[in-house]
């Protein structure tokens, strides 16, 4: 079976693309893990979350957004420590802050999902791309739910990070055209809108 070519240079990759990547996610406890890591990526390679997420599972409390925003500095300065994740004291006050702000969208909206999706109207963007050179970084979505996020309070949350994050929870189905999972996904996210 054909895969996307950025899959192939891990058994780690090849598992996220295979079972993961692209999947439209509307569970908000993954969509604010996803949000977590995709900051924590910035200027790092996404293999080397996927390394250290159980990691960050453990250390924040499996992404339990209520326990997150209530991190003190003694929380704070155990996970400044913590060798399973990245040790990046802006990043991790970050991920406190998105915490606080994220309940505050769920509030807001009912939950975090109703309102993340809704840069995409509600259904995954089906993209058609004949190799990963063909890929946005960023797009007129991604930017103004960057703009969006920030202006909320979000932190680490360009565009490149939210189209990232688009692609990971399925808000686009980024799989190239060659790769078995770009039809699959796309005729389940048919097969779900049919039923609406």
């Amino acid at each position: 079976m054909n895969k996307c070519i950025w899959a192939l240079k891990s058994s780690l990759e090849e598992q996220y693309h295979d079972l993961e990547w692209g999947v439209p996610v509307h569970d908000d406890r993954l969509l604010f893990e996803f949000l977590i890591l995709e900051g924590a990526q910035a200027g790092l390679s996404w293999s080397t979350i996927l390394k250290k997420r159980e990691g960050y599972r453990k250390a924040f409390d499996n992404f339990d957004a209520e326990l997150v925003a209530n991190y003190d500095d003694k929380k704070i300065n155990t996970l400044l420590v913590n060798p399973e994740i990245i040790r990046n004291k802006l990043k991790i006050n970050a991920a406190v802050t998105n915490a606080q702000v994220f309940l505050k969208v769920q509030q807001e909206f009912g939950s975090f999902d109703k309102y993340i999706w809704r840069f995409v109207e509600g259904a995954p963007k089906q993209n058609a791309w004949k190799n990963m050179a063909d890929f946005p970084v960023t797009t007129a979505e991604s930017d103004v739910m960057s703009k969006d996020l920030k202006k909320r309070g979000f932190k680490f949350v360009g565009s490149t990070i939210c189209y990232a994050h688009m692609q990971a929870t399925g808000m686009v189905n980024d799989h190239t055209i060659d790769c078995f999972r770009h039809a699959e996904i796309g005729n389940a996210c048919k097969s779900v809108q049919d039923l609406i």
